[in-house]
């Protein structure tokens, strides 16, 4: 007949923590780890390690019941332990939380409180090189669970997790650090190269500016010459003045690829609806702009607005010559966070179709690069480039 293990004593689980910490790497799995331990220590619905982020915020990491407080931060100013955080109370003890104004005060995120019916909660400091860095804080669905024996408990209790977990949160805090000096320095390598390729295609533009004047307006204004000093009769005025109405608007289109004067006259919306018109005049598409924003785009530092703009219109570029599009729109709308978002959609057939896009894709991304703009660019039903420009300091104009 098998013997049944007798049970620890508080003390013998209290020893054996700080190794099941030692072996984690993640605050969150050295809670899962100590969970059942801490269980037997002080049984609880809900259990949860809240650690300050920065002095202002808190983030909390739980087990027992999944809630939103360890979906995002919280502010220190509404947290329902800020008392104790705070260094206000040594503790919290609460027979009804869901009754106890210290923890559902005005803006306090005490929602999964109500919904989880967490009634008894005690609440104690974790302590780490002499001052507050969070609390552990245990929940239970039955009210008056728990009493002034288990603040004692859950005070032994922190004493003896607070070392791992600071640990744990400084193991974290160094490599987010590490990851951002190397997302920096990527980014900056980024620029880098964005700089360069953008100033190789800046080279590349201008030799076909100059190979478009030559070959084109250039060799049509020769003609003309030719045709004025031959031997022949001269050519009848009408058929004259055509031809150099065709030379001017001819040049007008390569003035216009160079400098969007459009965009310094008339402003961004009205530039793009031009350009979307062009393509749908030359390829017989479908186009539509949308501007949600009252014009936020003509507010920007000149750069950054032509920077949009090229982007736009490469994109525009892309889905009428290489898309098989049939139609194409432009939204210009604010997200959530305030920032402007771009997004250019066609009906074509998508990035995997094969065609040429890959140069234009580059030259997008490097100026998308170069203000800080976030572009993505996938399929949906056809593809869409998407830009997010984060807010900015507007540049009035005049």
């Amino acid at each position: 007949m098998s013997e049944i293990a007798a049970p620890l004593s508080p003390e013998a689980i209290l020893m054996r923590i700080p190794a099941r910490l030692n072996q984690q790497v993640s605050i969150q799995s050295a809670l899962d780890a100590v969970a059942e331990d801490i269980a037997q220590l002080i049984p609880f619905t809900h259990a949860d390690i809240c650690l300050f982020d920065t002095p202002a915020w808190v983030a909390s990491y739980e087990v027992g019941i999944s809630t939103y407080w360890s979906e995002r931060r919280t502010r220190l100013d509404c947290s329902p332990v800020r008392d104790v955080l705070t260094g206000k109370l040594p503790f919290m003890l609460s027979e009804n939380a869901m009754e106890d104004p210290r923890q559902t005060f005005s803006n306090a995120c005490s929602d999964p409180i109500f919904r989880h019916g967490l009634r008894s909660r005690v609440h104690v400091p974790l302590y780490g090189m002499g001052s507050v860095l969070g609390t552990l804080n245990l929940s239970h669905d039955v009210a008056g669970r728990y009493a002034h024996a288990t603040v004692t408990l859950a005070q032994r209790l922190a004493s003896v997790l607070a070392p791992g977990f600071q640990a744990l949160q400084l193991r974290a805090s160094l490599q987010q650090m590490s990851r951002t000096r190397a997302e920096t320095q990527a980014r900056e390598e980024g620029l880098r190269r964005g700089s360069l390729e953008l100033t190789q295609a800046l080279e590349q533009e201008r030799q076909r500016i100059g190979m478009d004047l030559h070959d084109q307006t250039l060799a049509d204004l020769t003609r003309l010459l030719r045709e004025l000093q031959g031997d022949g009769p001269p050519p009848a005025s009408e058929w004259l003045a055509e031809q150099l109405e065709d030379c001017i608007d001819d040049l007008r289109g390569i003035i216009e690829t160079t400098s969007p004067r459009l965009l310094d006259l008339f402003g961004f919306t009205h530039a793009i609806r031009v350009h979307l018109e062009r393509a749908a005049e030359r390829d017989r598409l479908q186009v539509d702009i949308i501007d949600e924003t009252q014009g936020a785009p003509d507010q920007l530092p000149p750069t950054v607005r032509t920077a949009l703009y090229r982007i736009v219109q490469e994109a525009i570029n892309n889905a009428a010559r290489h898309a098989c599009a049939g139609r194409i729109w432009v939204n210009v709308r604010r997200n959530a966070q305030a920032a402007l978002w771009l997004t250019v959609r066609d009906d074509g057939r998508g990035l995997g179709g094969g065609h040429p896009r890959a140069c234009g894709i580059e030259h997008m991304r490097t100026r998308a690069r170069l203000i800080a703009a976030e572009l993505d660019i996938f399929d949906d039903a056809g593809t869409c480039v998407s830009m997010t420009l984060p807010p900015l300091p507007l540049e009035v104009r005049a």
